[in-house]
């Protein structure tokens, strides 16, 4: 009986126990961002912005001026395919597509197509952590694949306090973490790779409701990080603006002071 009590309040003080604060952002920087692009992956490298858009027909792979939003370099991808994710690799682009299984290998200086990769599943965001290639299809779950076979080395399913968080979306890995933005939700998830919990999230919501978007499509989308300079850029679906962020961490709660008791010993004082 003793057993049954202590379980039932333990977790009744775990269903009561507050989850954690969210961070916020402060706003370093705003460039100018290309309205019609459907931002489906971003990526920052050796001083350039990479880019790959989605919708058949629209698909392209882009290499765009920071400080101008001007498209430097374009190929379009073929109108049967929509792109998606987008990371590096050596000297290399590795472009996702959302339901062909299909992969795209670039030069990353020419856009020359190098080869193809095949995988299984949906294609939704694309990051790597210098070992493996890290994959998002839509579902709870991440996979980590070998960047020359495409082959699945290990797999981690993504939970928010034991909850399941599915529609993972665009991802980049910063700090030895795995930042994903979620379809329709104004937060990015700050992922474990080793666990797959969710050590946080980062509220977006200020920055997407000051853009006024009428499009309900035009949803939160795009995260890349300049590794050499400690820079965050975020931006969306056919959002006007490209946002260069600091990260704010939640202000730390208060700690009440005990009331000293200056009671006499022999005396019964009110509380």
């Amino acid at each position: 009986m003793f057993r049954r009590l202590a379980l039932l309040f333990s977790l009744l003080l775990a269903a009561l126990s507050p989850a954690f604060s969210a961070d916020t952002y402060r706003i370093v920087h705003t460039y100018p961002h290309d309205p019609d692009a459907f931002t489906q992956g971003l990526v920052f490298v050796d001083g350039q912005l990479y880019e790959s858009t989605g919708l058949n027909g629209h698909s392209s792979l882009r290499m765009d001026d920071l400080e101008t939003g001007k498209v430097l370099q374009h190929i379009e991808v073929p109108q049967q395919y929509f792109a998606e994710g987008l990371t590096n690799w050596s000297s290399n682009l590795i472009q996702l597509t959302w339901k062909a299984h299909t992969a795209f290998v670039y030069d990353r200086f020419s856009f020359r197509q190098l080869r193809t990769f095949h995988y299984e599943g949906e294609g939704w965001g694309l990051t790597q952590d210098g070992k493996n290639l890290i994959l998002s299809d839509g579902s709870p779950t991440l996979r980590f694949l070998n960047p020359e076979t495409f082959q699945v080395v290990r797999t981690i399913n993504v939970t928010d306090h034991g909850t399941p968080v599915k529609d993972l979306n665009e991802l980049e890995y910063i700090h030895g973490q795995i930042y994903s933005n979620v379809w329709y939700v104004n937060k990015i998830a700050r992922i474990s790779p080793q666990t797959g919990k969710i050590l946080g999230w980062i509220d977006l919501s200020g920055l997407v409701q000051s853009l006024n978007l009428q499009n309900p499509d035009a949803v939160l989308n795009g995260i890349a990080y300049d590794a050499q300079h400690d820079r965050l850029f975020v931006t969306g679906k056919l959002w006007p603006k490209l946002f260069e962020i600091k990260v704010v961490p939640p202000p730390a709660p208060k700690r009440v002071a005990a009331k000293p008791n200056r009671c006499p010993p022999d005396l019964v004082c009110p509380s």
